[in-house]
C-alpha cells in the first residue's frame, strides 16, 4: 500500500475515533464530572481551522461536517439506550448492544471516507500534508495518552 493512501486511512480512522471518543465522553459528561467535553460542533470549528480549508473548498467541508453531525447522533442514540438499559441487561443483550454501537461506528467511517476523500483531493498539496499532520499529531497524542 502506498504511504500516501495509508496516511489518509489512519487520517479517516483517527477522526471517526475522535467522534466516537468525543460521544461517549459527552454523554458521560452528564453522569460524572469530567473536564470540558468537546461537542462535535467544537470539533467541527477545530477541524475546519486546521486544515485551512478555504472558501472554494467549504461545500465540500460541509459534507464532511454534516456526516460529522450524522454520525455523532447516530451514535448519541445508541450509546444513550445502551446506558438506560444498564444493570438490566444480561451478557448476550449487552454484547448486541455494544455491536450495536461497533457496527454503526463502523458504518459510519465508511460513510465518512467518500466525503473526506473529496475534500482531500480538492486540498493544495500544502494543505494535504498538513492534514496529514494534523491526524498523525492526534494519533501520536493519543498513543502517548495510552502509554505506548
Amino acid at each position: 500500500m502506498k504511504r500516501s493512501t495509508r496516511q489518509f486511512i489512519v487520517a479517516v480512522s483517527i477522526l471517526a475515533f475522535i467522534v466516537l471518543v468525543g460521544t461517549t465522553l459527552s454523554l458521560a459528561a452528564s453522569k460524572a464530572p469530567t473536564p470540558k467535553v468537546v461537542s462535535v460542533e467544537e470539533r467541527i470549528k477545530t477541524l475546519h481551522t486546521a486544515l485551512n480549508i478555504t472558501p472554494e473548498q467549504e461545500e465540500l467541508w460541509n459534507n464532511v461536517a454534516q456526516v460529522m453531525r450524522d454520525n455523532s447522533k447516530t451514535m448519541e442514540a445508541l450509546i444513550a439506550a445502551r446506558s438506560a438499559k444498564a444493570g438490566t441487561t444480561n451478557a448476550v443483550e449487552d454484547f448486541k448492544s455494544y455491536g450495536e454501537i461497533t457496527q454503526a461506528h463502523a458504518d459510519g467511517i465508511q460513510k465518512f471516507i467518500p466525503v473526506f476523500e473529496a475534500l482531500y483531493n480538492n486540498m493544495s498539496d500544502a494543505q494535504k500534508k498538513n492534514a496529514d499532520t494534523v491526524f498523525a499529531q492526534r494519533h501520536q497524542a493519543k498513543s502517548k495518552a495510552k502509554g505506548k
